[in-house]
C-alpha cells in the first residue's frame, strides 16, 4: 500500500575549514598497518556479527513473505513491533490554531452532508445521492480517480485539493484507498456539518429518504420522541450481538462478527427499552448485498449469481446497552455532532479492518458520554457487483475481533476529558497490538484537527457499566419475535419449509449451542485454529483453542498437554453459563451429528474403547507409572469420602492405575465443581493428563452412570498413511486418529465429513 513519505530529504553537507578536513584526511591515511587475517578478524568481529545477523533477519521475512503464511508472518511482525516502545502522544491541548479554510467553499455552510470515495467515473448510486433534498454530498478523491471526476451538485476533493487543506492526517493516509474520507468528514465539520451520512457509491437510499428510518433530528420540533427497544443486558457476559436476525435473516451474519458467534442464531428471550435522544451513531440495515465478509462471502453462494438478501423493513429498531457491541461500518451510518470524533479511519489495519475497528473503538468511547448505537430497519440497497474481497484485506478482523471486544469492554479511564480518554484508548489499543503505533499518532493528528476545525468535544458522564445492574422486572420485559424470512444459508436457500440440511443444523445448534467445546493442537495453530473455528462454531457455543505456544492474534492459550487439565477451571469461570464442556484433541474427529441422544447431564468419557481407556499394574512397569501411582494415592487420600468411595469401587486394585487417552470426554454443569475440587487436590503434584482425567471421572461418578455415547468412537493406535478414508466413518461418534495441519488436510476432512453433514461442502 503507497503511504505518503514526507521524511526524505537531501543530506546536509559536512560545515568545517579546509584545513581541518585536510588534517583529518592526513591523520586517516598516515598509517599504514600490515594486517594478516587473524588480526583483521578480531578487529572487525562485532561488525561481522551485526552483518550475519541482518542477513539472517531479511532471509526470515523474504522466506515469509515468499511461502504465503500471513499468520506466521504476522505474528513475527508483532513481535518484532513489541520491541519498540510505544511513546504516548504529548499534546497541548490548550495551544491548537485555528486552520484557516482556504478551499473555494470557505463561505460554505451546511447541516447534513452525506461523504463517499470515489475510485471511478460517478455511478448512478451516487447520482441519486445527490438527489435527497438538504443533504450536500462530498465525494473523495484518491489516486484512482479520473483526473476529470465531475458530478453536478456534489462538492469533489481531489488529491491536491485535500493536500492544500492544511489538515494534519493527511501525512498519515494512503493515496489509494477508502479511509481518505477521514479528510472528507473534517472538511464537512469545518463547513458547519451536523450529521454526517457515512456511505459509498453503490448503494440506493430507499425512497431517496434518509429520514424514513434514521432519526436525522434528536432534538427539536422534528425529533422523534419515543422509547426505542433495547437488547437486555441480562446475561453480563454477552458482549456482542448479531442485528440480522432481529430484523429476520438468522442465518446471515454482518462483517465484523466474530467468527466463534456466527452460529448464535436464536432469537431474543426479551427486549428491554431506552428513551431515544442519544442514538449518536446510527446503523442502517441494507438490502441487497448487505455487509457481510469474505468466509460469508464465498461460502453462500452455489453459482456467480448476485447476492439479493431482504430484511424486514417493519421491525423496530434496536439499540445496545453499554456492555454489548454490534459491528459498524463506513457506507451506510449516520453520525450525530456528538459522536463526530468516532469518524476516524484507522490506516494501519487492513482495508476491510478499518471501519470495523473505528465501529468498536467508537462504541467503547460512546458509552463515555451517555450514547449508544441504535439498528435501523433497510435504509439502502447495495447492489452485488459479483467481486468479494479476498480474505486477506479481512486478515486483522477475523484474528483480532473477538480479543478486541473484551478488552474494550474491560477497558477503563481515569481521564477527565473525552479527548484524553480517546487518546489513552487508541494508546491501548496500540500497546496490545490491535493498530500500530502508526495509528496513535494518527488519533492525536485527528484529535488536534477537529478543535482546529471549531469541533467541541461533549462533556463526559458515569459510566453505567461500573454501576450495579437493576434486575429486570416481568413489566420491563418487551416481547418482540423476528420474522424469519427467505434467506441463503450455506449456500443452500431456505424457504419456508426448512431445508432438510438447515433443519438438521438448527437442530444440532439448539442441542449443543451452550456447550464450550474446549480444544489441544498438537499441529501448528497459525495454519488450523480459523479452520477449526469456522468447523465447530457453527455448532457449539465457541470454541476455545490451547497450544504449547500461546498465539494471541489467533486467541490461542497456551497450555501444556502434560497438565492441560489445570487450565480447564479459569474457561469454566469464564462462561458460568454454559451447560456443558466438550473436550477435543485435533487429532480426534468429532461426528457431532451423532451426539444428539447423548444425556447432557452424565459425564462422557471413551471408558469402553480398550485401546484408548486401560488399566496398568505397576507392578512390571517403568518408573513413571509407579511415580504417578503414588501421587494417584496421595490423591486419593486427601478426597472427600464421596470421591473416594467412588474411585475405590472402580479401582479394586490398588496397585493400578487408569489410563486414559483422552482425546474427547465431556463434563456437564452440575460435575465442574466437582472437577475444580478434585484439579485443586492435586495442586502441584505432576500428575499426567492421562492419569489425571480418568482418576476424576470415576471419582465424580460411578462408570455405569457414564452415558456411553463416545463407546462408538474408531480408535486405532497407529495412524494409517495420508488419513485413508477407510478409517473414518460417519456412523461414529469420534474418528482417532486424524491429522491435519495445512488448509489442504482441513478441506480433505471437510469433503469426508460432509458425508454427515452435506452442508459442510459450502466451506470449500
Amino acid at each position: 500500500m503507497l503511504v505518503q513519505d514526507r521524511s526524505s530529504s537531501a543530506p546536509k553537507s559536512p560545515k568545517g575549514p579546509k584545513s581541518k578536513l585536510r588534517n583529518t584526511l592526513q591523520n586517516r591515511f598516515s598509517e599504514a598497518k600490515a594486517l594478516d587475517f587473524s588480526t583483521w578478524f578480531s578487529d572487525n568481529l562485532y561488525k561481522i556479527i551485526t552483518v550475519l545477523l541482518l542477513i539472517a533477519t531479511v532471509a526470515a521475512l523474504f522466506f515469509l513473505r515468499n511461502v504465503g503464511d500471513t499468520a506466521a508472518l504476522l505474528c513475527f511482525e508483532t513481535q518484532a513491533k513489541n520491541l519498540e516502545k510505544i511513546q504516548f502522544p504529548n499534546v497541548n491541548w490548550n495551544s491548537i490554531s485555528p486552520i484557516t479554510d482556504k478551499s473555494p467553499y470557505v463561505n460554505f455552510r451546511t447541516e447534513r452532508w452525506i461523504v463517499v470515495s470515489v475510485s471511478n467515473y460517478p455511478t448512478d448510486s451516487l447520482r441519486n445521492l445527490v438527489k435527497i433534498r438538504g443533504w450536500q454530498v462530498l465525494a473523495i478523491g484518491n489516486s484512482k480517480t479520473p483526473s476529470d471526476w465531475s458530478l453536478k451538485g456534489a462538492i469533489f476533493l481531489s488529491l491536491e485539493q485535500q493536500a492544500q487543506l492544511g489538515f494534519r492526517v493527511v501525512d498519515f493516509l494512503p493515496y489509494d484507498s477508502y479511509v481518505r474520507k477521514t479528510v472528507g468528514y473534517l472538511f464537512a465539520i469545518q463547513h458547519g456539518a451536523k450529521k454526517i451520512f457515512d456511505a459509498d457509491d453503490r448503494g440506493d437510499v430507499i425512497d431517496g429518504d434518509l429520514g424514513k428510518h434514521f432519526d436525522v433530528e434528536l432534538v427539536g420540533e422534528d425529533a422523534r420522541q419515543e422509547v426505542i427497544l433495547q437488547y437486555s443486558h441480562d446475561n453480563p457476559n454477552r458482549s456482542v450481538i448479531n442485528p440480522y436476525i432481529h430484523f429476520g435473516q438468522r442465518s446471515v451474519w454482518p462483517r465484523g462478527l466474530p467468527l466463534e458467534n456466527v452460529g448464535e442464531i436464536g432469537h431474543e428471550e426479551f427486549y428491554t427499552e431506552v428513551f431515544g435522544g442519544k442514538q449518536f451513531i446510527q446503523q442502517g440495515i441494507s438490502n441487497g448485498l448487505p455487509d457481510v465478509d469474505s468466509v460469508f462471502y464465498f461460502t453462500r453462494k452455489s453459482s456467480l449469481e448476485a447476492f439479493d438478501i431482504r430484511f424486514d423493513e417493519h421491525t423496530p429498531k434496536v439499540a445496545l446497552p453499554q456492555g454489548m457491541m454490534v459491528p459498524v461500518n463506513s457506507f451506510n451510518t449516520i453520525y450525530h455532532s456528538s459522536a463526530f470524533w468516532g469518524l476516524m479511519l484507522p490506516v494501519s489495519v487492513s482495508t476491510m479492518a478499518s471501519d470495523v475497528l473505528r465501529g468498536y473503538w467508537g462504541q467503547r468511547l460512546l458509552w463515555e458520554i451517555g450514547g449508544y448505537v441504535v439498528v435501523y430497519p433497510p435504509t439502502v440497497h447495495r447492489y452485488d457487483r459479483i467481486e468479494g474481497y479476498p480474505f486477506s484485506e479481512e486478515k486483522d478482523l477475523h484474528v483480532n475481533v473477538g480479543r478486541l471486544i473484551k478488552f474494550l469492554v474491560s477497558w477503563r479511564s481515569n481521564k477527565h476529558r473525552l479527548f484524553e480518554k480517546v487518546l489513552e484508548l487508541s494508546f491501548a489499543m496500540a500497546e496490545e497490538g490491535f493498530w500500530s503505533d502508526k495509528d496513535l499518532k494518527f488519533t492525536a493528528a485527528w484529535l488536534q484537527d477537529l478543535l482546529a476545525v471549531g469541533y467541541q468535544q461533549p462533556r463526559l458522564m458515569s459510566l453505567e457499566l461500573d454501576r450495579p445492574r437493576a434486575s429486570i422486572g416481568h413489566g420491563d420485559r418487551k416481547e418482540f419475535v423476528p420474522q424469519k424470512l427467505p434467506s441463503v444459508h450455506l449456500g443452500v436457500e431456505e424457504t419456508g419449509t426448512v431445508n432438510y440440511e438447515i433443519a438438521n443444523l438448527i437442530r444440532w445448534r439448539k442441542n449443543f449451542g451452550n456447550v464450550v467445546l474446549i480444544m489441544f493442537c498438537n499441529g501448528p495453530v497459525e495454519r488450523t485454529a480459523l479452520e477449526w473455528r469456522l468447523l465447530y462454531g457453527r455448532i457449539f457455543k465457541t470454541v476455545i483453542i490451547f497450544s504449547g505456544a500461546r498465539n494471541p492474534d489467533l486467541a490461542v492459550e497456551q497450555g501444556q498437554w502434560e497438565q492441560l487439565y489445570k487450565h480447564l477451571p479459569k474457561i469454566f469461570d469464564r462462561y458460568t453459563s454454559a451447560e456443558g464442556f466438550l473436550f477435543l484433541q485435533d487429532d480426534t474427529i468429532l461426528n457431532y451429528w451423532n451426539l444428539l441422544q447423548a444425556d447432557r447431564s452424565k459425564l462422557w468419557i471413551a471408558n469402553k474403547v480398550s485401546k484408548s481407556w486401560t488399566t496398568v499394574s505397576t507392578n512390571g512397569n517403568s518408573d513413571w507409572f509407579s511415580k504417578q501411582a503414588d501421587m494417584v494415592k496421595k490423591v486419593v487420600s486427601m478426597m472427600q469420602a464421596h470421591f473416594q468411595v467412588n474411585y475405590k469401587e472402580s479401582m479394586t486394585d490398588s496397585q493400578s492405575i487408569a489410563i486414559y487417552s483422552s482425546e474427547v470426554f465431556y463434563i456437564p454443569r452440575r460435575f465442574v465443581a466437582d472437577f475444580v475440587e478434585l484439579v485443586n487436590l492435586v495442586g502441584g503434584l505432576e500428575i499426567h493428563q492421562k492419569v489425571a482425567i480418568p482418576m476424576f471421572f470415576v471419582s465424580m461418578d460411578s462408570p455405569q452412570n457414564f452415558d456411553p455415547v463416545l463407546s462408538s468412537m474408531i480408535y486405532k493406535q497407529k495412524p494409517p498413511t495420508n488419513n485413508s478414508s477407510t478409517l473414518y466413518s460417519a456412523q461414529a461418534t469420534a474418528v482417532h486418529p486424524w491429522n491435519v495441519s495445512s488448509e489442504q488436510d482441513f478441506i480433505k476432512l471437510i469433503r469426508i465429513m460432509a458425508e454427515g453433514d452435506p452442508l459442510l461442502m459450502e466451506l470449500v
